[in-house]
C-alpha cells in the first residue's frame, strides 16, 4: 500500500520538486484535492487509523467523503483512499460530514453527520467497516438521530462525538440556536446500554454560553462545532470546541471543568479555558483517548487564496498528533506525540541550510528579565520567545498570506502562556506547515506559502540568555 505523502500530485510549474510546496509527513489525501476536519481516530488491530473530510474531485470544499490513512507508529502513514462515501438513497446524500469512530462488538464503526439538507442541520448515522483493514464503511440505512430535537430553532446541528462516563456511553452534538443574540450549544444524547444502533435519546444541553467560563473562553461564536470531551485527571475533563461564526471556521478552544449528572442527562461545569492553538491554521481538532494519554489532531487549512490552491491541486492537511493533558499545576499540557522523534535524521548545525522538513529544539535560560531569543527559519520567517513575558511570536511579515478570508492576516501572530525564566521551544516544519510548542504550555500553527527556506540562525535579540540548540532533518 502506498505511503500517503509520496503520492501527492505535482502541479505543473509548482516547486514540489523541491519538496517545499506541500507537506511530506503530514496526513492528507494521496490523490490531492480537498481535505478538512480529522475524523474518527482509532487504534485497531495494531494500527492507528485516521479519517478526514475529503472532496475527491477538486481542491475546494464540497461533495464530502471520508478519506482514510493508517499507520503502525504515527509516523509512517499509508493512504487507503475513500472509506465512506455519500449515498443518493440515504440521509447522507449531500455529504458524509464530521464525526467519530469506535469499535462495536469487534467491528470498527463510524459515527458521523449525514447531511441531506442545505442549512447545516444533519442527522447522526452509523457505518460499519466491511473488513478488519477498514477499507470501506457501509452505512446503516436508518439514522440513530434523525435531526435536531423538536422545539429547538437551530442553525447548526452536527459533529457527533461518543464518550464514556461512569461506565455508560453518551454522545455530544455541536449546535447553535437562532436569535438576535448568538447562542452556541453542545447537546447531549443517551445511548442505549445494549445497542449503539437503537435510536439515541436527547438528554438536554451539556453546556451553553451562559456558563461564565464558556462566555470568557469560547465566545464569540454562532455555533460550537466538533465538540470532544476528554478525561485528563480523576474527576477532571477538557471540553474541546471549535468556534464557528456565521459560516467562518475561526479557532479552537478548550474548557476545563467537571461533569455531573443533571436529571436524566449530564452537565459540564467549566472553570477555566483558553485557546487550544494560538495560530491561524488549526481547527476542528478531534481526540483519541488511549489508556495513558490523549492524542489530538487538528485541520490545517491554507493561508493562500482558493485560486492558488486550485492551481496547486490540493488544499488542507492534518496537523501532527499532539498529546494533550494536564501539568501538575493543573494547566493544559501540549506536546508533540512522542513517536515523532523517529522522524529525526541527520543533525543540522546552526548556520546549516534548512531542508524541506526538519525539527528545531532550543532550550532557553534567561539571565535577565525581558530577554528575547529569535530562532530564524531561513531568510524571511522567525520565531521569537520572551520567557519572562510568556510570549512566543511567529513573524512572517516578509512572506505575507494571500488569503483574505475570514480577514486579511497580520504579519505576526503571538501565543501567550505562563511566565518563567526558562523553557524549551520545539518547532516542527514540514514544507509550508510550521508547528510550534513552547515549554509544553502553548501551541501555534501556521501555514506559510511559499514555504520557509534559508539557513538556521539563533540570536539573543535582547537582554541576556543562554540557548542550547539541537536540530534534525526529517528526511
Amino acid at each position: 500500500m502506498p505511503h500517503v505523502t509520496h503520492l501527492a500530485p505535482q502541479a505543473p510549474g509548482s516547486v514540489q520538486a523541491a519538496d517545499r510546496s506541500a507537506p511530506r509527513h503530514h496526513v492528507r489525501p494521496a490523490a490531492g484535492n480537498w481535505c478538512n476536519d480529522p475524523n474518527g481516530p482509532l487504534h485497531h488491530d495494531g494500527r492507528y487509523h485516521l479519517f478526514f473530510q475529503h472532496n475527491p474531485h477538486e481542491p475546494v470544499w464540497g461533495d464530502i467523503h471520508w478519506g482514510h490513512a493508517s499507520s503502525p507508529d504515527l509516523v509512517r502513514w499509508t493512504d487507503h483512499g475513500i472509506a465512506l462515501e455519500p449515498s443518493p438513497e440515504l440521509p447522507d446524500r449531500l455529504g458524509a460530514w464530521s464525526g467519530c469512530a469506535l469499535v462495536e462488538d469487534g467491528v470498527p464503526t463510524a459515527v458521523y453527520t449525514g447531511m441531506n439538507r442545505h442549512d447545516g442541520l444533519g442527522t447522526v448515522m452509523l457505518a460499519r467497516a466491511t473488513d478488519p483493514e477498514i477499507t470501506r464503511f457501509d452505512a446503516l440505512p436508518r439514522p440513530v438521530v434523525d435531526g435536531p430535537p423538536p422545539g429547538l430553532d437551530l442553525l447548526a446541528f452536527r459533529d457527533p462525538y461518543v464518550f464514556t462516563y461512569e461506565g455508560r456511553r453518551w454522545a455530544l452534538v455541536g449546535a447553535g440556536h437562532r436569535g438576535a443574540v448568538p447562542r452556541p450549544d453542545v447537546l447531549v444524547y443517551r445511548i442505549d446500554e445494549e445497542s449503539l444502533d437503537a435510536p439515541w435519546e436527547w438528554a438536554g444541553s451539556l453546556l451553553d454560553a451562559e456558563a461564565p467560563a464558556a462566555a470568557r473562553h469560547a465566545m464569540p461564536a454562532t455555533a460550537w462545532e466538533c465538540p470532544a470531551l476528554i478525561p485528563v485527571r480523576e474527576g477532571r475533563w477538557l471540553l474541546i470546541l471549535s468556534l464557528w461564526i456565521d459560516g467562518v471556521t475561526y479557532t479552537a478552544t478548550h474548557l476545563g471543568g467537571t461533569l455531573r449528572t443533571e436529571g436524566d442527562g449530564l452537565r459540564f461545569v467549566p472553570d477555566d479555558g483558553g485557546l487550544l492553538d494560538h495560530g491561524r491554521d488549526f481547527y476542528a481538532p478531534t481526540a483519541l483517548v488511549e489508556h495513558d494519554r490523549v492524542l489530538v489532531w487538528g485541520w490545517s487549512w491554507e493561508s493562500r487564496t482558493e485560486a492558488e490552491s486550485v492551481a496547486a491541486g490540493w488544499a488542507g492537511c492534518l496537523t501532527y498528533p499532539r498529546e494533550i493533558g494536564l501539568h501538575p499545576d493543573g494547566t493544559v499540557r501540549h506536546a508533540f506525540a512522542r513517536e515523532l522523534t523517529a522522524l529525526r535524521g541527520r543533525e543540522l548545525p546552526v548556520g546549516a541550510e534548512l531542508p524541506p522538513a526538519y525539527e528545531i529544539q532550543a532550550d532557553i535560560r534567561t539571565r535577565e528579565p525581558d530577554a528575547e531569543v529569535t530562532v530564524r527559519l531561513g531568510d524571511a520567517v522567525s520565531v521569537r520567545v520572551n520567557p519572562t513575558r510568556g510570549t512566543v511570536t511567529l513573524d512572517r511579515t516578509e512572506v505575507p498570506a494571500s488569503a483574505t478570508r475570514p480577514y486579511p492576516r497580520t504579519g505576526t501572530v503571538t501565543a501567550t502562556g505562563p511566565t518563567g525564566a526558562d523553557g524549551r521551544l520545539r518547532v516542527l516544519v514540514d514544507g509550508p506547515l510550521v508547528e510550534v510548542i513552547w515549554d509544553e504550555r502553548v501551541a501555534l500553527t501556521e501555514k506559510i506559502h511559499p514555504a520557509p527556506r534559508g539557513r538556521l540562525a539563533i540570536e539573543v535579540a535582547r537582554g541576556g540568555a543562554e540557548v542550547e540548540v539541537a536540530a534534525w532533518e526529517h528526511p
